[in-house]
């Protein structure tokens, strides 16, 4: 027999926002969850992912992942321990990676768990699988390895070098033998992004309204590869300051994200044909196959002390929202989470 099934806490989008989103448009609301069916499990949440491109699934339109719909529970990456199990592949007490996140307790099918083994070192912490062993890690892993294809000896120029894709992206790219040039929004970030991230050269894009200018005197040999977290000023000052042939993974483009209206395109996008730039969009989803790889060598590189972890952590789920707003204000250095009581 299987105990009742507990009152899960749930995030629920309560209006669709316009620009930037505020705490007006969530709402805490309770749903009991019934006992799991075979191939569910429940799991209670220890800890759950916020992540910009939440941003686009809260306006109604069709894209690559279905919108938020009002009314009902937001979802995104969580870790959780499994309470009860119907499923022979989980039992209770093991932990998950899982798609269940902004709730206390999931019920979830099983088949879609990732199942965490412990470290049993304790260098590698659980919630590093919503960040270096998770989604952003293999995207930063991906694009800079199969889109990218990158060679020892190229620079990367790599934008919100300081967030959680960003600052992986400058490690990886350092591992495989490339100059780093990085910009973030703050004095402390940049200094974080050279001094313990190592990278060639950190611009403060804040500091610097010609960012074109600036990229120029940090990369006077040009750029072979440019990761786009942001868009708008940082991909025109990217196209002016590419080689030939210089290759750009499209990941996000966060300064687009609350605008209101359609964001401006790059007013140079010409130098995209005169330069032969391949511009590839990225989505994660499209590299899962690469997991294996991924794991072990993130794995190993963050065991060795190669790659280093940072988050910004924010305790208890009704202060969900107030994280995910702060994505977009510059609050987190690292990976954005919720740890949950």
């Amino acid at each position: 027999m299987h105990s009742p099934a507990p009152l899960a806490q749930e995030i629920h989008l309560k209006s669709r926002p316009a620009g930037l989103p505020t705490l007006g448009n969530f709402e805490q609301a309770e749903t009991r969850l019934a006992p799991p069916q075979p191939g569910q499990a429940l799991v209670r949440n220890l800890w759950i992912s916020v992540d910009p491109y939440m941003r686009g699934r809260m306006v109604d339109r069709e894209s690559y992942i279905p919108p938020f719909q009002l009314g009902q529970a937001l979802d995104g990456a969580a870790v959780g321990i499994v309470e009860q199990s119907a499923d022979p592949a989980l039992k209770a007490g093991d932990l998950v990676a899982h798609f269940a996140g902004w709730r206390s307790h999931a019920l979830i099918d099983a088949a879609t768990a990732m199942k965490i083994d412990a470290d049993p070192t304790g260098k590698i912490p659980v919630q590093a699988y919503l960040g270096a062993l998770g989604f952003p890690g293999l995207t930063a892993y991906a694009g800079l390895k199969r889109i990218a294809k990158l060679q020892r000896g190229e620079t990367v120029f790599v934008s919100a070098a300081s967030g959680a894709v960003g600052s992986l992206v400058a490690q990886i790219a350092k591992l495989m033998g490339a100059r780093v040039i990085a910009t973030a929004g703050s004095a402390d970030k940049v200094q974080w992004l050279k001094d313990e991230l190592g990278v060639d050269v950190a611009i403060n894009y804040r500091d610097n309204p010609d960012l074109g200018a600036a990229l120029a005197a940090a990369a006077p040999e040009g750029i072979d590869v440019y990761f786009d977290n942001v868009g708008g000023n940082h991909l025109e000052a990217a196209l002016t300051v590419a080689n030939p042939k210089a290759r750009f993974i499209l990941c996000g483009m966060i300064s687009g994200y609350n605008t209101g209206s359609a964001p401006v395109g790059p007013a140079n996008i010409f130098l995209a044909v005169e330069k032969r730039i391949t511009l590839q969009g990225m989505l994660v989803s499209d590299h899962v196959d690469l997991m294996p790889d991924f794991l072990r060598d993130m794995s190993g590189w963050i065991s060795g002390g190669r790659v280093k972890l940072r988050d910004t952590i924010v305790d208890g789920l009704e202060n969900a929202p107030e994280a995910f707003i702060g994505l977009f204000e510059g609050a987190n250095v690292g990976k954005m989470l919720v740890r949950l009581g």
